[in-house]
């Protein structure tokens, strides 16, 4: 099967979370529009594990973000906070709803809100990709609080303000 440049386009447009970006995307997070040799290339947006410069632009977070998790996780995230671990960032969600999803990738979710307002304010940077993924160096558990499980069958939208 012969790889060409619309099956590309295909892949990049299909993927359900944007994690891919063509290198010459002009969507302001890739710092790098045009490659120096004339070829295009494609690339991750976020979750990098080796060195890569994302060009992004440090931006005013809302005031509250979310991490969505599993309950095995919580007793070192209450010790340590959310560290990037392999990554080079924490990824945090914009919506209790997306959270839910990423935290139910690996079991039943929790999701804990980031007063990333109150981040900023201490000087915390964070940065928005493309595909509205929240980035950030760390988050200290001083900054989280978890929130109450939705009831079932609730998808979690609307849900931000029910905390324990």
């Amino acid at each position: 099967m012969p790889i060409d440049r619309a099956l590309l386009d295909e892949v990049v447009a299909r993927n359900d979370k944007q994690r891919l970006a063509f290198d010459d995307d002009d969507d302001g997070d890739d710092g790098d529009d045009n490659a120096d040799d004339g070829h295009r290339r494609i690339r991750a947006r976020q979750g990098h594990t080796v060195p890569v410069d994302l060009g992004l632009d440090a931006r005013p977070p809302p005031a509250a973000l979310f991490h969505g998790t599993v309950p095995r996780a919580l007793a070192a995230i209450r010790r340590d906070g959310l560290l990037p671990r392999g990554r080079h960032h924490v990824h945090l969600s914009a919506d209790v709803a997306t959270a839910l999803a990423v935290g139910g990738r690996r079991g039943r979710p929790v999701v804990l809100r980031v007063d990333s307002a109150a981040m900023a304010a201490a000087g915390h940077a964070f940065f928005l990709t493309g595909n509205g993924v929240w980035l950030t160096d760390a988050v200290s558990p001083d900054f989280l609080s978890l929130l109450s499980d939705p009831p079932a069958g609730h998808d979690g939208r609307g849900w931000a303000d029910r905390i324990d």
